[in-house]
Order: structure tokens, then C-alpha cells, then sequence
């Protein structure tokens, strides 16, 4: 979530390099399948000397997509925030980082909290692709059971309920206690 946050603040800054970097990565891993990334990250770095574990490389690859869309996420939050809370943070003298802090950033958080949930639950599907790196997860587990039992509709199913589960029971509560908090705090509630 920080380094989201850092890219997308940084693809709006007025620094050229800042914004450069945060562009080139933005652009680089949401244009490109997580799948085509994953695969480069594991069987082409090590062409270059550098080899990775494979949960590393999992870990690397699912985390700088879903950063990517995160980042997104972020700048557009940002943006949306109404220019008249821009004008009233200048207007009262605040310097450009407390302006930030106490006034578009706590609105922002409030904006981009039901996008995150949508992309939490992608990176909970995005992680069933690291199985084919080998990386022992909920995918791996069951392509192991199906191997050995060759009870596909079962262990494909039981797969499909678990993923289904922490979706729906898991993740989208946790997200609507964080967006009602957030409403709270920030008197919208």
C-alpha cells in the first residue's frame, strides 16, 4: 500500500524524474499480463545473474501489478478530491506536505477505500498464477490433490468455495468497517 501510494503521489509531482519513474512503472506493469511478469521475473532475471526464490518471485511479481492498479488508485483519489479543499489549505498558509496530511489525504482515503476492496480481491485471485511457479498456495495445494486423487471437480471446487469465502466474508467486510470508519472520522457518517 505505501509504495502504491508513493508511485501514485509521485506521477503527480511536478519533479520530472519523480514523475518519469512513476509513469515508466505504472505503465510498464498494468499494460502487461501479471502472468508474463511473473514468468520474466522467475525464468529471465536468472539469465542476468539474479535468481530468486520462487515464493520471492511471486511475492515481487503479484505485488508490483497489484501495486501498479493501486497506484492508479491513489492518484485518481487525489485528483478527485474538490479544488476548492486545495484552495482552502493555500489560503490558510499551509505549506504543500501538512496541506496533504491534514486535508487531501484523509478525503482521498475516504475516496479510494472501495476501489482498494475490488483490488484486494484481485490480489487474492491474482495469487492462484504463483502456483505455476510452484509456490505451495491454495492453487498448488489443489493441482497436488488433483494429481494424486484425480477428483478434479472436488478439489477445483473446494478451491473455488475457499477463494469464493475469503472474498466475500473476509475481505469485503474488513473493507466496509474501514469505509464506515473512515466516514466517521471524517463526519460523513
Amino acid at each position: 500500500v505505501a509504495a502504491a501510494g508513493a508511485a501514485g503521489i509521485g506521477k503527480l509531482s511536478s519533479k520530472w524524474p519523480i514523475r518519469s519513474v512513476s509513469v515508466v512503472y505504472i505503465e510498464m506493469f498494468r499494460g502487461t499480463s501479471l502472468l508474463v511478469q511473473l514468468y520474466w521475473i522467475f525464468f529471465v532475471l536468472p539469465l542476468f545473474g539474479i535468481t530468486l526464490p520462487n515464493f520471492t518471485a511471486g511475492y515481487i511479481s503479484v505485488g508490483l501489478n497489484i501495486g501498479a492498479y493501486g497506484a492508479e488508485i491513489v492518484r485518481g483519489a487525489i485528483e478527485s478530491v474538490p479544488r476548492g479543499q486545495w484552495e482552502a489549505g493555500t489560503a490558510l498558509s499551509m505549506p504543500h506536505g501538512v496541506r496533504m496530511r491534514r486535508i487531501i489525504l484523509p478525503q482521498a482515503l475516504a475516496i479510494m477505500l472501495p476501489p482498494w476492496g475490488n483490488l484486494l480481491i484481485e490480489l487474492l485471485k491474482g495469487t492462484a498464477l504463483v502456483s505455476l511457479i510452484s509456490v505451495a498456495d491454495l492453487m498448488f495445494q489443489t493441482r497436488q490433490i488433483n494429481a494424486s486423487t484425480y477428483l478434479s471437480a472436488q478439489a477445483f471446487g473446494t478451491a473455488l468455495i475457499i477463494y469464493y469465502i475469503l472474498a466475500r466474508f473476509l475481505i469485503t467486510p474488513m473493507m466496509r468497517w474501514a469505509e464506515r470508519l473512515v466516514a466517521r472520522r471524517l463526519g460523513r457518517a
